[in-house]
């Protein structure tokens, strides 16, 4: 039978559908290998994109925007938000508008165009997270910004448009409508209980073991209790740490290593289906006018945390109508089949 499950952080409701699915198998399906006859996220072809912003790898002797880097951050040929002006916010009637300022960056993540970081090294996989770091510390001194979101897309139904391995960072002057909910959320949960409501969740979540996927001493990988996707995770530190950039390098390692096995697990068990990744961090702190308290907890109320979302369910009418999820799979059974997978 069915089930409604409610996440408790965004308080939102999502259907267990188990009757649609139940293994793995059901979710693959034939997906076309992208091919394009030229990439410019290549070494040789720096000229073809922006001027680096940061690059790593590189001897400091050598020339920018030359060959011999291993991590390469550019702006975005195409960006949805631009980096110079002023937000100029105002009323139009009963709708409210602003310029559409902003930062919109491309970190190019390797120089091999088939890397993977389901199969990659921890420590080259580590200078994509250090530049992730890099990134969201840089942008959030710019007062214009309240959020800077830092994703991947990967395979062409999660939206990716060039193949060669890249995340993105966007900074916004706005906080997106989810990331609000969870913050309102995580501190509530705090106002009322002086706890995290991520700690909460992680210890009960520990106890239980039913959608673990795999813990370390730094680190939980699990599917969330009302999970929207077949086969969803969730990278939580297991210490409580409100902002991603505030890892050293030994978690900095310890994550590279988990990040890239929990890609290796839906790889493997999925066929390497199309995914979505996003880092969850804590906004910047600028303060607000009329509201000096406003992030007055949120070292101790938010929980800085990875998602990854496999594209195996389509999101149809019903979903968009009424931000109400129909997952085929039950979390429980999705981490089973990924602890279980063949490494």
């Amino acid at each position: 039978m069915s089930e409604l499950r409610k996440d408790p952080i965004v308080d939102r409701w999502v259907i267990i559908a188990t009757e649609r699915s139940s293994l793995p198998s059901d979710f693959r399906e034939a997906r076309p290998v992208q091919q394009s006859a030229f990439c410019p996220f290549c070494p040789g072809h720096e000229d073809r994109t922006p001027p680096e912003i940061a690059q790593y790898g590189r001897p400091p002797e050598a020339p920018a925007n030359s060959a011999g880097w291993q991590v390469r951050v550019v702006p975005n040929k195409f960006p949805v938000l631009t980096i110079d002006g002023v937000t100029a916010p105002q009323g139009l009637g009963i709708f409210d508008m602003m310029r559409g300022v902003g930062a919109h960056e491309v970190i190019i993540e390797n120089p091999q165009h088939s890397w993977d970081p389901a199969t990659a090294t921890a420590n080259e996989l580590k200078w994509v997270l250090q530049a992730y770091s890099d990134r969201i510390k840089d942008l959030r001194q710019d007062p214009r910004f309240r959020f800077i979101m830092v994703f991947r897309n990967t395979g062409a139904a999660a939206g990716a448009t060039i193949e060669h391995p890249h995340s993105q960072v966007i900074a916004l002057p706005i906080t997106p409508k989810p990331v609000k909910g969870q913050l309102e959320s995580a501190r509530d949960h705090y106002n009322r209980k002086s706890r995290c409501i991520y700690c909460d969740i992680l210890r009960q979540e520990e106890y239980m073991k039913h959608r673990i996927v795999q813990t370390t001493d730094d680190f939980v990988v699990m599917c969330p209790y009302a999970s929207r996707f077949p086969f969803e995770m969730q990278i939580l530190p297991r210490h409580h740490l409100h902002d991603f950039t505030q890892i050293d390098d030994s978690q900095k390692n310890a994550l590279a290593d988990i990040l890239s096995r929990s890609l290796r697990r839906i790889k493997n068990l999925l066929d390497s289906p199309a995914y979505n990744m996003t880092l969850h961090t804590a906004p910047t702190m600028h303060p607000r006018p009329g509201r000096p308290h406003y992030w007055g907890t949120i070292e101790q109320d938010y929980h800085w945390h990875i998602d990854i979302l496999p594209r195996l369910a389509r999101v149809a009418g019903f979903e968009w109508a009424n931000n109400l999820y129909i997952n085929p799979m039950t979390p429980e059974n999705a981490a089973n089949f990924l602890r279980n997978v063949e490494m």
